[in-house]
């Protein structure tokens, strides 16, 4: 078992190295996480031999917690594509004036901290790039505010129990409650986006010069489509307290009402075809949806083998601290999933030794949902984003990961601090 382990690490380290120097070494980082997926669970498999039920079962989870994923992705960015080809984005952009850059970096953090609250952080990661495209066509001025949309978009998911997918599992499970884990982590979340947006906001200076402050002609229904697309996004997590389905069942649902909707309003116009959904759904990335798939199987298979748990363990073993233990996964959740990463904590430490609303699952709620921002890599936004906009990891590395970093133990000292008093 142990060989199987150590070939599997060493399959998904070297996948790693590829995908972070895709643009040294030409080969699409797609490609790398297809190959690193399915070599990690071919050897998975071929030391296994027969599978018994309990692991079939397990096996089924995985795969069905990726797909669901990967639809989530699926709608969100269809959904998005039929606002924009109705250039809907251009009724909300018009109301963006500045051409300061450190005003137009505050706009966009506050908004994605904000919005991931009330949605998530990988919806709110869809939106907001989608909304920089239309204000900064040029990829080189809007890196660093993709980057401050992960940021924030993190940092404000992890404070309520619907914006961060370990905040809702640590929610559901019952070791936060929701109105104690807001009190708790708004404080310490709020800091590290203010923080990190900060020290970014010392690399920009002065105003744009391309900023697009143009007003275009909106296509028919553009208003209709941008409001229900709203509605859409926003009822995601009401649809999943009502009904207990999965998250992409409801963005499924928004999906085929504004799919219904578009068919009935455009299909007497031949010269319509482009605001249908058949034709936003030609436009979407699948690259970057096989991205994340290959990523999310890459991380499943290291929980399969019990990888995740044995290093959780180990951390709790070696560093008698809590605090210490807790920060410690925010830099792992940076280098692999954070939801494995948080499942493992959760059964290694007992309800009865640490009841709900106790530091240590606020911690790890903190921990893992800002964590993730330190690298490009460590979270689902971070997926998105460089599968959307194509942003090289190595220059994530280089100018945004030391301010993330810097953030995030600042929002840790907060919580500390306000823990303390």
């Amino acid at each position: 078992m142990n060989t199987i382990n150590n070939i599997i690490i060493f399959i998904f380290i070297i996948g790693y190295v590829f995908i972070a120097l895709e643009y040294y070494i030409k080969v699409n980082k797609t490609a790398t996480a297809i190959l690193t997926a399915v070599l990690t669970w071919v050897f998975l498999f071929l030391h296994d031999g027969m599978i018994d039920i309990s692991e079939q079962i397990k096996i089924e989870r995985h795969i069905g917690d990726a797909s669901q994923i990967i639809f989530f992705l699926l709608s969100a960015m269809t959904l998005v594509e039929i606002i924009d080809s109705h250039k809907g984005f251009q009724i909300i952009t018009k109301y963006i004036t500045t051409k300061s850059k450190k005003k137009l970096l505050w706009i966009v953090a506050i908004s994605s901290f904000f919005l991931s609250a009330v949605l998530d952080n990988l919806t709110t990661t869809i939106v907001m790039i989608s909304l920089l495209r239309k204000l900064l066509p040029d990829k080189k001025e809007r890196l660093y505010y993709c980057a401050t949309v992960v940021i924030a978009a993190n940092a404000g998911g992890a404070w309520t129990p619907i914006g961060d997918v370990t905040t809702t599992m640590l929610w559901i499970k019952g070791q936060v409650t929701a109105l104690k884990v807001i009190k708790a982590l708004f404080l310490p979340s709020l800091t590290a986006m203010i923080v990190s947006i900060f020290l970014i906001g010392t690399k920009l200076k002065g105003k744009f010069k391309s900023i697009d402050l143009k007003k275009h002609k909106i296509e028919p229904g553009a208003k209709l489509v941008l409001i229900l697309g709203i509605i859409s996004f926003a009822f995601v997590p009401v649809f999943r307290y009502l009904t207990h389905l999965p998250p992409f069942m409801g963005m499924l649902l928004g999906l085929g009402i504004i799919w219904v909707v578009t068919d009935i309003k455009h299909h007497k116009y031949e010269t319509r075809k482009h605001l249908r959904v058949p034709f936003a759904l030609t436009k979407i990335d699948t690259s970057s949806v096989l991205f994340f798939l290959g990523i999310l199987l890459a991380v499943n298979s290291l929980e399969m083998v019990g990888i995740l748990k044995k290093l959780a363990i180990y951390l709790d073993v070696h560093i008698n601290n809590l605090a210490a233990v807790a920060t410690s996964l925010g830099f792992l959740s940076a280098l692999i999933d954070n939801v494995p990463l948080v499942a493992a904590t959760m059964g290694m430490y007992d309800m009865a030794i640490y009841p709900p609303d106790s530091s240590l699952w606020q911690m790890i709620a903190y921990a893992a949902g800002t964590g993730g921002s330190i690298l490009i890599i460590g979270s689902a936004a971070g997926v998105a984003l460089m599968g959307i906009e194509k942003i090289d990891f190595v220059w994530y590395l280089k100018k945004i990961s030391l301010t993330a970093i810097t953030g995030y133990l600042a929002g840790m000292a907060v919580y500390l601090l306000l823990n303390t008093i």
